[in-house]
Protein backbone atom coordinates (compact mmCIF):
# COMPACT_ATOMS: atom_id res chain seq x y z
CA UNK A 1 0.00 0.00 0.00
CA UNK A 2 1.40 3.42 -1.30
CA UNK A 3 1.47 5.29 2.49
CA UNK A 4 1.25 8.93 1.06
CA UNK A 5 -2.20 7.95 -0.72
CA UNK A 6 -2.97 6.15 2.58
CA UNK A 7 -2.42 9.51 4.63
CA UNK A 8 -3.47 12.04 2.27
CA UNK A 9 -6.59 14.07 3.08
CA UNK A 10 -7.35 11.35 5.97
CA UNK A 11 -9.14 13.34 9.21
CA UNK A 12 -7.20 12.08 12.10
CA UNK A 13 -7.77 12.54 15.63
CA UNK A 14 -4.21 11.96 17.34
CA UNK A 15 -5.07 11.10 20.62
CA UNK A 16 -1.63 11.89 23.05
CA UNK A 17 0.77 14.66 21.82
CA UNK A 18 3.27 14.32 24.99
CA UNK A 19 6.92 15.29 25.32
CA UNK A 20 8.59 12.28 24.71
CA UNK A 21 8.81 13.01 20.75
CA UNK A 22 7.21 10.35 19.12
CA UNK A 23 4.16 12.06 19.22
CA UNK A 24 5.31 15.14 17.79
CA UNK A 25 7.26 13.20 15.07
CA UNK A 26 4.42 11.14 13.80
CA UNK A 27 2.17 14.70 14.04
CA UNK A 28 4.85 16.31 11.79
CA UNK A 29 4.86 13.39 9.33
CA UNK A 30 1.21 13.61 8.63
CA UNK A 31 0.42 17.19 8.78
CA UNK A 32 3.41 17.33 6.05
CA UNK A 33 1.90 14.62 3.92
CA UNK A 34 -1.21 16.06 4.32
CA UNK A 35 -3.57 14.61 6.54
CA UNK A 36 -6.47 16.65 8.52
CA UNK A 37 -5.39 16.84 12.40
CA UNK A 38 -6.89 17.50 15.25
CA UNK A 39 -4.41 16.53 18.20
CA UNK A 40 -5.91 16.18 21.69
CA UNK A 41 -3.80 16.15 24.36
CA UNK A 42 -5.15 16.43 28.23
CA UNK A 43 -1.67 18.48 29.47
CA UNK A 44 -2.32 21.71 29.10
CA UNK A 45 -1.05 24.30 26.26
CA UNK A 46 2.24 25.38 28.85
CA UNK A 47 3.19 21.76 29.79
CA UNK A 48 3.77 21.18 26.13
CA UNK A 49 5.27 23.78 25.15
CA UNK A 50 8.69 21.95 23.54
CA UNK A 51 5.90 19.92 21.89
CA UNK A 52 3.92 22.93 20.43
CA UNK A 53 6.63 24.93 19.27
CA UNK A 54 8.42 22.22 16.98
CA UNK A 55 5.09 21.96 15.48
CA UNK A 56 4.21 25.90 15.10
CA UNK A 57 4.65 26.25 11.45
CA UNK A 58 2.31 23.52 10.81
CA UNK A 59 -0.86 26.34 10.93
CA UNK A 60 -4.07 23.70 9.93
CA UNK A 61 -3.13 21.48 12.59
CA UNK A 62 -5.88 21.90 15.08
CA UNK A 63 -5.38 21.58 19.07
CA UNK A 64 -7.96 20.56 21.65
CA UNK A 65 -5.53 20.42 24.78
CA UNK A 66 -6.16 20.20 28.33
CA UNK A 67 -9.34 17.70 27.39
CA UNK A 68 -10.66 15.60 25.61
CA UNK A 69 -13.54 16.31 23.17
CA UNK A 70 -16.23 13.59 22.23
CA UNK A 71 -17.27 15.33 18.87
CA UNK A 72 -13.48 14.44 17.84
CA UNK A 73 -13.93 11.24 18.02
CA UNK A 74 -17.01 11.28 15.34
CA UNK A 75 -16.57 11.92 12.05
CA UNK A 76 -13.05 10.60 11.04
CA UNK A 77 -11.01 8.31 9.75
CA UNK A 78 -8.95 6.74 12.20
CA UNK A 79 -7.64 7.67 16.06
CA UNK A 80 -4.13 7.44 16.55
CA UNK A 81 -3.39 6.06 20.08
CA UNK A 82 -0.92 7.18 22.16
CA UNK A 83 0.45 4.33 24.39
CA UNK A 84 -0.75 4.49 27.55
CA UNK A 85 -4.11 5.64 27.04
CA UNK A 86 -6.64 3.26 27.83
CA UNK A 87 -8.48 0.94 25.41
CA UNK A 88 -11.75 1.76 27.83
CA UNK A 89 -11.61 5.17 27.39
CA UNK A 90 -14.50 6.49 26.67
CA UNK A 91 -13.03 8.71 23.91
CA UNK A 92 -12.03 5.30 22.44
CA UNK A 93 -15.57 3.47 23.16
CA UNK A 94 -16.59 6.71 21.14
CA UNK A 95 -14.77 6.07 17.87
CA UNK A 96 -15.80 2.70 18.14
CA UNK A 97 -19.56 3.09 18.59
CA UNK A 98 -18.90 5.62 15.26
CA UNK A 99 -17.37 2.63 13.31
CA UNK A 100 -13.64 4.35 13.38
CA UNK A 101 -10.73 2.52 13.33
CA UNK A 102 -7.95 2.61 16.07
CA UNK A 103 -4.34 2.76 14.79
CA UNK A 104 -0.96 2.97 17.14
CA UNK A 105 2.20 4.27 15.52
CA UNK A 106 4.07 1.06 15.63
CA UNK A 107 1.41 -1.28 14.45
CA UNK A 108 0.32 1.12 11.78
CA UNK A 109 3.84 1.59 10.44
CA UNK A 110 4.72 -2.17 9.98
CA UNK A 111 0.59 -2.53 8.20
CA UNK A 112 1.55 0.07 5.59
CA UNK A 113 5.72 -0.93 5.52
CA UNK A 114 6.91 -2.70 2.44
CA UNK A 115 8.38 -6.23 2.56
CA UNK A 116 10.72 -5.64 5.48
CA UNK A 117 11.96 -8.20 8.41
CA UNK A 118 10.42 -7.07 11.34
CA UNK A 119 12.10 -7.65 14.88
CA UNK A 120 10.23 -6.80 18.16
CA UNK A 121 11.50 -6.44 21.47
CA UNK A 122 9.27 -6.56 24.48
CA UNK A 123 9.39 -7.27 28.08
CA UNK A 124 8.82 -5.43 31.57
CA UNK A 125 13.11 -5.64 31.61
CA UNK A 126 15.86 -5.44 29.15
CA UNK A 127 14.14 -4.57 26.01
CA UNK A 128 15.97 -1.12 25.46
CA UNK A 129 19.31 -2.48 26.05
CA UNK A 130 17.95 -6.17 23.57
CA UNK A 131 17.15 -3.60 20.52
CA UNK A 132 19.65 -1.52 20.90
CA UNK A 133 21.95 -4.62 21.09
CA UNK A 134 20.38 -6.24 18.09
CA UNK A 135 20.52 -2.96 15.91
CA UNK A 136 24.22 -2.54 16.65
CA UNK A 137 24.66 -6.14 15.83
CA UNK A 138 22.85 -6.14 12.32
CA UNK A 139 24.41 -2.75 11.36
CA UNK A 140 28.12 -4.25 11.47
CA UNK A 141 27.18 -6.84 9.11
CA UNK A 142 26.19 -3.54 6.68
CA UNK A 143 22.84 -4.67 6.39
CA UNK A 144 20.26 -1.37 6.19
CA UNK A 145 18.62 -1.88 9.24
CA UNK A 146 16.62 1.32 11.64
CA UNK A 147 15.41 1.13 15.29
CA UNK A 148 11.95 2.40 16.10
CA UNK A 149 9.35 1.89 18.98
CA UNK A 150 9.62 2.76 21.97
CA UNK A 151 12.56 4.77 21.39
CA UNK A 152 13.00 8.26 23.26
CA UNK A 153 12.54 10.91 20.49
CA UNK A 154 12.05 8.44 17.62
CA UNK A 155 9.08 8.79 15.77
CA UNK A 156 7.98 5.24 14.15
CA UNK A 157 5.70 6.70 11.61
CA UNK A 158 8.01 8.61 9.37
CA UNK A 159 10.67 5.93 8.43
CA UNK A 160 7.96 4.48 6.11
CA UNK A 161 10.09 7.81 3.86
CA UNK A 162 13.25 6.17 4.36
CA UNK A 163 12.96 2.28 4.57
CA UNK A 164 12.27 0.17 1.30
CA UNK A 165 11.66 -3.59 1.01
CA UNK A 166 14.24 -6.15 2.06
CA UNK A 167 15.18 -3.71 4.71
CA UNK A 168 15.25 -4.45 8.54
CA UNK A 169 13.29 -2.68 11.43
CA UNK A 170 14.15 -3.61 15.00
CA UNK A 171 11.31 -2.00 17.25
CA UNK A 172 11.24 -2.11 21.36
CA UNK A 173 7.59 -2.42 22.17
CA UNK A 174 5.71 -2.14 25.34
CA UNK A 175 2.63 -3.31 26.23
CA UNK A 176 0.61 -0.58 25.70
CA UNK A 177 2.03 -0.28 21.68
CA UNK A 178 1.48 -3.91 21.46
CA UNK A 179 -2.21 -3.12 22.01
CA UNK A 180 -2.09 -1.73 18.28
CA UNK A 181 -0.37 -5.01 17.18
CA UNK A 182 -3.37 -6.89 18.69
CA UNK A 183 -5.80 -4.46 17.23
CA UNK A 184 -4.16 -5.03 14.00
CA UNK A 185 -3.88 -8.50 14.24
CA UNK A 186 -0.24 -8.58 13.37
CA UNK A 187 3.21 -9.71 14.86
CA UNK A 188 6.69 -9.40 13.86
CA UNK A 189 8.96 -11.57 12.03
CA UNK A 190 10.86 -12.24 15.03
CA UNK A 191 9.83 -11.20 18.52
CA UNK A 192 12.00 -11.15 21.10
CA UNK A 193 10.97 -11.56 24.74
CA UNK A 194 13.32 -11.26 27.61
CA UNK A 195 11.61 -10.85 31.04
CA UNK A 196 7.93 -10.35 32.67
CA UNK A 197 7.30 -8.80 35.93
CA UNK A 198 4.83 -6.88 37.91
CA UNK A 199 4.73 -3.71 36.61
CA UNK A 200 1.93 -0.96 35.51
CA UNK A 201 -0.86 -2.61 37.53
CA UNK A 202 -2.47 0.93 37.79
CA UNK A 203 -3.39 1.25 34.14
CA UNK A 204 -4.33 -2.63 34.56
CA UNK A 205 -5.92 -2.87 37.90
CA UNK A 206 -3.99 -5.02 39.15
CA UNK A 207 -4.84 -7.54 36.48
CA UNK A 208 -1.58 -9.50 35.49
CA UNK A 209 -3.36 -11.30 32.84
CA UNK A 210 -4.24 -8.11 31.07
CA UNK A 211 -0.86 -6.97 31.65
CA UNK A 212 0.71 -9.98 30.31
CA UNK A 213 -2.37 -10.44 27.36
CA UNK A 214 -1.02 -7.06 25.74
CA UNK A 215 2.37 -7.76 25.94
CA UNK A 216 1.84 -11.12 24.48
CA UNK A 217 0.23 -9.59 21.02
CA UNK A 218 4.24 -9.70 20.16
CA UNK A 219 3.90 -13.76 19.17
CA UNK A 220 0.48 -14.30 19.36
CA UNK A 221 0.02 -13.89 15.33
CA UNK A 222 2.98 -15.48 14.36
CA UNK A 223 3.07 -17.77 11.53
CA UNK A 224 5.25 -20.99 11.30
CA UNK A 225 8.18 -19.31 9.18
CA UNK A 226 8.15 -16.62 12.12
CA UNK A 227 11.00 -17.09 15.26
CA UNK A 228 10.13 -16.57 19.17
CA UNK A 229 13.39 -16.03 20.65
CA UNK A 230 12.43 -16.16 24.38
CA UNK A 231 14.12 -16.11 27.63
CA UNK A 232 13.85 -18.89 29.97
CA UNK A 233 11.90 -17.07 33.16
CA UNK A 234 9.47 -16.26 30.43
CA UNK A 235 9.03 -20.19 28.70
CA UNK A 236 6.87 -21.05 31.10
CA UNK A 237 4.01 -18.54 30.42
CA UNK A 238 3.47 -19.33 26.74
CA UNK A 239 0.78 -21.28 25.44
CA UNK A 240 0.88 -22.79 21.83
CA UNK A 241 3.00 -20.68 19.96
CA UNK A 242 3.10 -21.14 16.59
CA UNK A 243 6.21 -19.75 15.35
CA UNK A 244 9.94 -21.17 15.38
CA UNK A 245 10.63 -21.48 19.68
CA UNK A 246 14.39 -20.38 20.79
CA UNK A 247 15.04 -20.62 24.12
CA UNK A 248 17.78 -18.34 25.40
CA UNK A 249 21.14 -19.93 26.78
CA UNK A 250 23.55 -17.43 28.36
CA UNK A 251 26.06 -20.16 28.79
CA UNK A 252 26.91 -19.43 24.91
CA UNK A 253 28.39 -16.01 25.76
CA UNK A 254 29.91 -17.46 29.35
CA UNK A 255 33.16 -16.46 28.47
CA UNK A 256 32.95 -13.12 26.64
CA UNK A 257 33.67 -9.64 28.31
CA UNK A 258 30.86 -8.35 28.74
CA UNK A 259 31.43 -4.52 30.34
CA UNK A 260 27.77 -3.97 31.31
CA UNK A 261 26.92 -4.99 35.05
CA UNK A 262 24.55 -7.69 36.18
CA UNK A 263 23.62 -10.97 35.13
CA UNK A 264 19.80 -9.60 33.52
CA UNK A 265 22.22 -7.60 31.04
CA UNK A 266 24.14 -10.86 30.19
CA UNK A 267 20.62 -12.35 29.72
CA UNK A 268 20.16 -9.49 27.32
CA UNK A 269 23.36 -10.21 25.47
CA UNK A 270 21.91 -13.31 25.14
CA UNK A 271 18.58 -12.42 23.45
CA UNK A 272 20.48 -10.75 21.02
CA UNK A 273 22.89 -13.07 19.93
CA UNK A 274 19.93 -15.85 19.45
CA UNK A 275 18.39 -12.80 16.84
CA UNK A 276 22.25 -12.80 15.54
CA UNK A 277 22.12 -16.63 15.08
CA UNK A 278 18.75 -16.71 13.32
CA UNK A 279 20.51 -14.30 10.73
CA UNK A 280 23.61 -16.79 10.75
CA UNK A 281 26.05 -13.97 12.18
CA UNK A 282 29.33 -15.64 13.07
CA UNK A 283 30.31 -15.50 16.74
CA UNK A 284 33.71 -13.52 15.22
CA UNK A 285 31.28 -10.45 14.49
CA UNK A 286 29.03 -10.31 17.55
CA UNK A 287 31.30 -10.81 20.09
CA UNK A 288 33.24 -7.27 19.56
CA UNK A 289 30.10 -5.48 19.32
CA UNK A 290 28.66 -7.05 22.70
CA UNK A 291 31.95 -6.67 24.51
CA UNK A 292 32.24 -2.98 23.59
CA UNK A 293 28.43 -1.99 24.10
CA UNK A 294 28.56 -0.09 27.14
CA UNK A 295 24.77 0.41 27.41
CA UNK A 296 21.71 2.64 27.22
CA UNK A 297 21.74 6.42 28.93
CA UNK A 298 19.67 5.68 32.21
CA UNK A 299 20.16 2.39 32.48
CA UNK A 300 22.87 1.35 34.71
CA UNK A 301 24.47 4.38 33.13
CA UNK A 302 27.95 4.42 35.05
CA UNK A 303 28.21 8.69 34.87
CA UNK A 304 31.72 9.51 36.57
CA UNK A 305 34.03 8.92 39.52
CA UNK A 306 34.32 11.18 42.47
CA UNK A 307 37.27 11.27 45.53
CA UNK A 308 36.95 7.51 44.66
CA UNK A 309 32.97 7.30 44.75
CA UNK A 310 31.38 5.53 41.19
CA UNK A 311 28.16 6.98 40.32
CA UNK A 312 25.61 5.17 38.35
CA UNK A 313 22.19 6.49 36.66
CA UNK A 314 19.43 4.05 36.72
CA UNK A 315 16.64 6.14 36.63
CA UNK A 316 14.54 3.99 34.05
CA UNK A 317 14.51 1.67 37.15
CA UNK A 318 10.49 2.63 37.51
CA UNK A 319 9.80 -0.61 39.51
CA UNK A 320 10.68 -2.89 42.26
CA UNK A 321 12.68 -5.53 40.50
CA UNK A 322 13.91 -3.31 38.10
CA UNK A 323 15.81 -1.57 41.39
CA UNK A 324 16.59 -4.90 42.62
CA UNK A 325 18.29 -6.03 39.65
CA UNK A 326 20.66 -2.74 40.19
CA UNK A 327 21.46 -3.58 43.87
CA UNK A 328 22.64 -7.36 42.75
CA UNK A 329 24.35 -6.46 39.56
CA UNK A 330 26.69 -3.55 41.48
CA UNK A 331 26.19 -4.91 44.60
CA UNK A 332 28.20 -8.27 44.21
CA UNK A 333 31.40 -9.24 44.27
CA UNK A 334 33.43 -11.47 42.08
CA UNK A 335 32.71 -14.50 44.35
CA UNK A 336 29.18 -13.82 44.04
CA UNK A 337 28.49 -12.45 47.73
CA UNK A 338 26.91 -9.55 48.53
CA UNK A 339 28.95 -6.25 50.04
CA UNK A 340 27.35 -2.99 51.59
CA UNK A 341 28.77 -0.66 49.80
CA UNK A 342 26.05 1.01 48.09
CA UNK A 343 24.56 4.27 48.30
CA UNK A 344 20.78 4.26 47.09
CA UNK A 345 18.69 7.62 45.80
CA UNK A 346 15.35 6.09 45.24
CA UNK A 347 11.99 7.45 45.43
CA UNK A 348 8.90 8.39 43.35
CA UNK A 349 5.28 8.20 43.16
CA UNK A 350 3.68 5.01 43.77
CA UNK A 351 2.51 2.54 40.62
CA UNK A 352 0.94 -0.08 43.37
CA UNK A 353 3.83 -2.50 43.41
CA UNK A 354 4.52 -4.76 45.83
CA UNK A 355 7.82 -3.68 47.88
CA UNK A 356 8.34 -6.59 49.64
CA UNK A 357 11.35 -8.15 48.01
CA UNK A 358 12.98 -5.08 47.79
CA UNK A 359 12.66 -4.16 51.43
CA UNK A 360 14.05 -7.31 52.05
CA UNK A 361 17.02 -7.25 49.34
CA UNK A 362 18.02 -3.14 50.58
CA UNK A 363 20.05 -4.36 53.83
CA UNK A 364 22.27 -7.31 51.70
CA UNK A 365 23.81 -4.42 49.53
CA UNK A 366 23.09 -0.89 50.85
CA UNK A 367 25.30 1.09 53.24
CA UNK A 368 22.86 4.22 52.92
CA UNK A 369 19.27 4.57 51.38
CA UNK A 370 18.14 8.70 50.53
CA UNK A 371 14.40 8.70 49.96
CA UNK A 372 13.07 11.35 47.56
CA UNK A 373 9.61 12.64 48.31
CA UNK A 374 6.88 11.05 46.52
CA UNK A 375 3.40 9.31 47.17
CA UNK A 376 5.46 6.08 46.44
CA UNK A 377 8.88 6.69 48.57
CA UNK A 378 5.87 7.26 51.59
CA UNK A 379 5.38 3.49 51.88
CA UNK A 380 9.27 2.93 52.49
CA UNK A 381 8.77 4.99 55.58
CA UNK A 382 9.62 3.17 58.65
CA UNK A 383 9.97 -0.19 56.19
CA UNK A 384 14.14 -0.92 56.53
CA UNK A 385 15.16 -1.96 60.25
CA UNK A 386 18.14 -2.87 60.11
CA UNK A 387 20.58 -0.11 62.20
CA UNK A 388 23.48 -0.89 60.20
CA UNK A 389 21.80 1.16 57.62
CA UNK A 390 21.26 5.16 57.52
CA UNK A 391 18.21 6.04 56.22
CA UNK A 392 17.84 9.85 55.38
CA UNK A 393 14.50 11.77 53.28
CA UNK A 394 15.10 14.41 51.43
CA UNK A 395 12.97 17.11 49.15
CA UNK A 396 14.92 17.66 46.20
CA UNK A 397 17.11 15.64 43.69
CA UNK A 398 20.23 18.39 44.30
CA UNK A 399 19.68 17.14 48.41
CA UNK A 400 19.75 13.94 48.13
CA UNK A 401 23.38 13.68 45.89
CA UNK A 402 24.52 16.04 48.29
CA UNK A 403 23.94 13.60 51.09
CA UNK A 404 25.16 10.87 49.28
CA UNK A 405 28.31 12.74 48.58
CA UNK A 406 28.60 13.06 52.37
CA UNK A 407 27.43 9.65 53.11
CA UNK A 408 29.53 7.71 50.58
CA UNK A 409 33.38 7.23 51.13
CA UNK A 410 36.30 5.94 48.69
CA UNK A 411 35.32 2.62 47.51
CA UNK A 412 32.01 3.14 47.43
CA UNK A 413 28.98 3.20 44.93
CA UNK A 414 26.06 6.09 44.48
CA UNK A 415 23.07 4.23 42.86
CA UNK A 416 20.32 6.20 41.68
CA UNK A 417 18.01 3.97 41.19
CA UNK A 418 14.15 4.84 41.87
CA UNK A 419 12.07 1.75 41.63
CA UNK A 420 9.03 4.35 41.24
CA UNK A 421 7.33 6.43 38.52
CA UNK A 422 8.82 10.05 37.83
CA UNK A 423 5.38 11.38 37.65
CA UNK A 424 5.16 14.58 39.87
CA UNK A 425 8.08 16.17 40.39
CA UNK A 426 9.55 15.79 37.36
CA UNK A 427 7.75 15.23 33.63
CA UNK A 428 8.98 11.72 32.76
CA UNK A 429 11.62 9.25 33.73
CA UNK A 430 14.20 10.89 31.01
CA UNK A 431 13.54 14.59 32.51
CA UNK A 432 14.10 12.44 35.90
CA UNK A 433 17.31 11.04 34.68
CA UNK A 434 18.54 14.51 32.67
CA UNK A 435 18.01 16.64 36.06
CA UNK A 436 20.42 13.63 37.81
CA UNK A 437 23.31 13.60 34.88
CA UNK A 438 23.19 17.13 35.32
CA UNK A 439 23.24 17.46 38.82
CA UNK A 440 25.74 14.67 38.86
CA UNK A 441 27.98 16.62 35.84
CA UNK A 442 28.47 19.75 37.77
CA UNK A 443 30.25 17.83 41.14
Amino acid sequence: MNYKEYFRGKKVTVMGLGLLGRGVGDVEFLAQIGASLIVTDLKKAEELAPSLERLKDFKDVIYVLGEHRLEDFRNRDFILKAAGVPLDSPYIAEARKNGIPIEMDASLFFKLAPKIISIGVTGTRGKTTTTFLIYEMLKRTGRRVFIAGNIKDTATLPLLEKIKEGDIVVAELDSWQLQGFGEAKISPHIAVFTTFMDDHLNYYKNDRQAYFADKANIFRYQTEKDFLVISPSVLPLIENPRAKVITVDPKKIKRWAIRVPGEHNRMNMACAFAVGKIFKITNEVMQPVLEKFEGVAGRLQFMKAVSGVQIFNDTTATTPDATIAALKALGTNPFGRAEKKIVLIMGGSDKGLDLKKLIEEIPAYCKAVIILSGSGSDKMRGTIHDSRITIREKETLKECIEEAMQLAKAGDIILFSPAFASFGMFKNEYDRGEQFVKLVESL
